[in-house]
């Protein structure tokens, strides 16, 4: 279906870029040095930085009852990447947030790779798959370009600064033993936590190619992910994980992704499925999944790499991120059950679709709340997505006409909001050191609803003026492999 660019979109377009540009001129810094106050071994860097409200940001000290005070020049200092010495690097935080780094980059290539191809239909297996490759190939160098820049430095509350473009003034000095941190997460390497961004950086725009998947091209594609990266995914990212961000300021509570990624990527996705159409027989012939084993496969993966995706935010090896492992494993398990058990009331039979579309939606919920809440908390959270989830893949969906292929809207969208609204709900201040209210969760999303709605709009009119958005009918009725990537599968 051909889809015009109008005027107004492109304005809008230009005016959105323009804003984002100016919003972001300061010019880049040298990395300061932190003073020698904060220099003894008894007081680590994590004490310069006053409790913040998400997990990226959140770092307890190791020691708060013995700490020396911190003093005001130091947590003035630490509103920014700062030089310090290696002696103020925790070894265990920077072991266990490698680890995490490579679970999320796991859980896109191959988890989210094998979970979508597995759904999709056989002539288009390769290119679902060579969706999530190639994005994170793309999203590597637009994160380091410009993308962390724009999300994790501080410049207005809108949009980061331009201190970390193609990450100038990030170091490491072997000869004189110092190396940066992030204001964000002082006892590890700035490189680790560049890196681990990157992958929820990675994962997200991955997660969209879902709802078009078997009819979008590939060229399209990957203009489409180069900028929403970068004027969809980092302002959202800065406005919640930033300190200066103006959601962040307003106490909005996300603790690993639910608002920044899965809400982010679902109602983008929807936006998406609604503009390029659905697919050449949608609703008038079966369209059933190629290979349910590689679904399966690919829903554990990302299941094993969604601990590094929870836990790993906490930032640190500590009782945080113990907590937040949990009560990811128990909101997940409930989730599978409950989509498994209302399918089977109402169909009369358990699909192992279902089940593992279950459990994705548990991980999906209990991701802004991981860091939040106990185990009454998970069990909620977890029951309600799977009842939630199902619905909005099968009834919703259904009522609505629209073909989002892979259900990232059911899923996603809807998980990642029933799980920030409870995070509103059932937080516990012992654990994540905050207070926050249903409202003020409830204000969060429909921000975040409402910009990545228009954005993705606008950014999709661009793309179709300049490349068109979908491939032609022939080339869907044969299979986007043999069309876009001259390969099929045997």
């Amino acid at each position: 279906m051909a889809i015009r660019s109008t005027s107004a979109s492109m304005a809008v377009a230009v005016l959105a870029l323009g804003w984002c540009l100016n919003m972001a001129s300061a010019q880049p810094a040298p990395p300061e040095t932190a003073p020698p106050a904060a220099a003894s071994s008894e007081a680590p860097a994590a004490e310069a930085t006053p409790p913040l409200l998400t997990a990226p940001m959140i770092v307890e000290p190791a020691s708060a009852s013995t700490a020396a005070p911190v003093e005001p020049v130091v947590a003035a200092v630490m509103n920014k990447p700062i030089l310090v010495d290696a002696s103020k690097i925790n070894s265990g935080d920077t072991a266990w947030v490698l680890a995490s780094t490579a679970l999320v980059l796991f859980m896109t290539i191959p988890g989210l790779a094998l979970f979508y191809a597995g759904m999709v239909r056989k002539k288009n297996v390769l290119t679902t798959m060579a969706h999530s490759f190639a994005v994170t190939c793309l999203v590597t160098i637009i994160w380091v370009v410009i993308g962390y820049s724009l999300a994790f430095t501080p410049g207005s509350p809108y949009i980061g600064g331009l201190d970390r473009v193609l990450l100038n003034g990030m170091d490491f000095i072997k000869e004189t033993g110092q190396l940066t941190v992030s204001n964000i997460a002082p006892t590890i390497p700035e490189s680790v936590f560049v890196m681990f961004q990157m992958t929820f950086a990675i994962i997200t725009p991955a997660l969209i190619t879902g709802a078009f998947a078997e009819r979008m091209k590939f060229s399209a594609l990957l203009m489409f992910i180069t900028l929403w990266s970068i004027f969809v995914y980092s302002p959202v990212a800065h406005w919640v994980w930033e300190p200066t961000g103006w959601l962040a300021a307003r106490g909005i509570l996300d603790f690993a992704g639910g608002t920044v990624v899965h809400i982010n990527a679902g109602v983008s996705g929807l936006v998406a499925a609604l503009i390029i159409g659905p697919r050449l027989g949608f609703g008038k012939e079966p369209m059933p999944p190629h290979n349910l084993v590689l679904t399966v496969i690919g829903a554990s993966m990302l299941w094993v790499g969604w601990f590094g995706f929870n836990a790993g935010s906490a930032v640190a090896a500590d009782g945080r991120a113990g907590m937040a492992m949990l009560v990811t494993q128990l909101a997940t398990a409930v989730g599978a059950l409950s989509w498994m058990f209302i399918e089977w009331v109402r169909r009369g039979k358990p699909s192992v679709l279902g089940l593992v579309s279950g459990a994705v939606s548990g991980l999906v919920a209990i991701t802004p709340a991981s860091g939040f809440v106990g185990v009454t908390g998970a069990l909620v959270i977890g029951a309600a997505a799977g009842l939630a989830c199902y619905f909005g893949a099968t009834a919703l969906k259904s009522r609505m006409g629209y073909d989002d292929s892979l259900d990232v809207f059911g899923v996603h969208a809807i998980g990642g909001i029933v799980g920030a609204l409870l995070t509103g709900v059932f937080a516990v201040k012992s654990i994540g050191g905050v207070e926050s209210s249903f409202g003020n969760q409830a204000f969060g999303v429909i921000v975040t609803v409402v910009f990545s709605a228009v954005m993705t709009a606008i950014i999709l009119g661009i793309v179709n003026a300049l490349v068109g958005l979908r491939v032609s009918e022939e080339s869907e009725r044969d299979g986007l492999d043999l069309e876009q990537h001259g390969e099929h599968v045997l």
